[in-house]
């Protein structure tokens, strides 16, 4: 057993875990723990070991353990604990089978920790992902979203801990406000090529106009963490992680995140031709968006992220961080007249 970080787990939790997962009775369990990639606000363990059941048979298993401690995320106090506020709903029967989350077999919350054992995802992800994937994923998440915003199920509106629509709004005025980034991009030493300072400059000086533009897209569930590590491409199926920041937003918000964030530079400008129009042509089986003739995906991205990448960029350490941030600016101003 290792038990790294000093982590372990109650043998009867491990038990009731299993017990659930396989749908059999556990009268032996092992485990060994491997910390996975990615969780930056939680602690995320790759479980696997081997039962023995009641009926004599002896199976592998793998699954995910994540714990996350209360924290404070700016402007959404309760994300830390609506992942499982999420599991512990009906939230799951909002999913298709070619759209989802990963199971959850257990759920515990504990004064100001939560803990989740849930389906580990074996498939594509990252920037391994094709341009093909990519479109699919977006087409199934405008099916996805269309379906919540036309049939308006009670299981949506019954949830209480979802992050506001005026989230993303709010975030970019922070980073506005930020007199170490406002500054730097009008400062004459600034490095950043001039009509990349401007492009951020216009929106600073347009920004009442474009959001008032931005605010007349439908309000949608957003995922609100969609970039690509969060997404499994598994058995031709999108299987999505980390919902920690869902909630109401303007429609388009998480194809913005999908083209920019983290982004693989090299297929920016090709993701952004290819995944919008798939993202309405989802959206557009269960909702009528053909009066929609501005999209904003490229106003998005730019309050998103265009303060984002002015930081990542003033604060990268090695020139090949430099090089790429500004090359995400460089696709991203690229992306204004198309």
């Amino acid at each position: 057993m290792n038990n790294h970080d000093a982590r372990f787990i109650k043998p009867e939790v491990l038990t009731l875990v299993l017990n659930k997962m396989l749908n059999k009775t556990i009268i032996r369990a092992d485990y060994q723990l491997k910390e996975l990639q990615g969780g930056t606000i939680g602690n995320v363990q790759l479980v696997t070991g081997t039962v023995e059941t009641s009926d004599g048979e002896n199976l592998p298993y793998k699954m995910v353990w994540k714990t996350t401690k209360k924290f404070e995320r700016y402007g959404d106090l309760d994300s830390w604990r609506r992942e499982y506020d999420l599991y512990a709903s009906d939230f799951k029967k909002l999913f298709f089978d070619s759209f989802r989350w990963p199971e959850c077999y257990h759920a515990e919350i504990n004064g100001d920790e939560i803990q989740l054992w849930m389906e580990y995802i074996d498939g594509v992800s990252g920037l391994n992902l094709t341009p093909e994937m990519y479109e699919r994923i977006a087409e199934e998440l405008g099916r996805f979203q269309g379906k919540l915003y036309t049939e308006r199920p009670n299981v949506l509106q019954n949830l209480s801990n979802l992050s506001n629509v005026e989230f993303t709004k709010n975030y970019y005025l922070r980073y506005r406000s930020w007199n170490v980034l406002y500054d730097y991009i009008r400062s004459d030493d600034c490095e950043i090529p001039k009509h990349l300072c401007k492009m951020l400059i216009d929106l600073d000086n347009n920004a009442d106009e474009i959001f008032s533009r931005i605010e007349k897209l439908p309000i949608v569930l957003c995922h609100r963490d969609f970039w690509v590590a969060n997404i499994f491409y598994s058995d031709s199926k999108i299987v999505l992680i980390d919902w920690d920041t869902a909630g109401w937003g303007y429609m388009g918000e998480d194809i913005a995140s999908l083209i920019t964030d983290e982004a693989d530079v090299c297929h920016m400008i090709e993701y952004y031709q290819k995944c919008i129009p798939a993202y309405y042509r989802g959206f557009s089986e269960y909702a009528d968006v053909s009066h929609i003739t501005d999209h904003c995906i490229y106003e998005l991205i730019l309050a998103m992220f265009g303060y984002r990448l002015v930081e990542w960029y003033k604060f990268a350490e090695s020139t090949e961080d430099k090089s790429m941030h500004l090359n995400t600016l460089q696709k991203i101003y690229e992306m204004k007249n198309m």
